[in-house]
């Protein structure tokens, strides 16, 4: 059990070092990537609703990457009342983006969801970071 447990968070982490490459360029142009992470499995069509307080007058993106080869895997971010809130989206391969410039301060949503796959299960792990 403990050896299927930790190829398990292997696997994370493998989606977690795509989730960071994701972000790679956006370091560049002075995005800072927070320390919080999240991430599991998800099957084909299922979501994952991640919550994050976000602060009006910055700018945020959520990355988001998966190990599995040939996934599609998206996020969508939504306010408090359920409104699509992001303002720029792009999905490449195993990795997915939204960006957000809150018009309030409060909770949002990012929705990560597997939309194709091959495999029953795919690993995903989102990051975000601000300016």
């Amino acid at each position: 059990m403990a050896l299927g447990l930790s190829m398990a968070l292997a696997r994370v982490d493998d989606a977690l070092s795509f989730a960071h490459e994701a972000a790679d360029p956006y370091t560049r142009e002075g995005f800072t990537v927070r320390e919080d992470a999240w991430g599991g499995d998800l099957g084909v069509k299922d979501q994952q609703a991640v919550t994050a307080q976000l602060f009006k007058g910055n700018v945020y993106w959520f990355w988001l990457g998966t190990d599995t080869k040939g996934a599609v895997i998206t996020v969508h971010i939504y306010d408090s009342e359920g409104n699509l809130a992001e303002s720029e989206y792009w999905q490449k391969g195993r990795f997915a983006a939204a960006k957000i410039t809150p018009k309030k301060t409060g909770t949002y949503y990012a929705i990560v969801t597997v939309e194709k796959s091959s495999r029953e299960r795919s690993n995903w792990a989102l990051v975000y970071g601000y300016k």
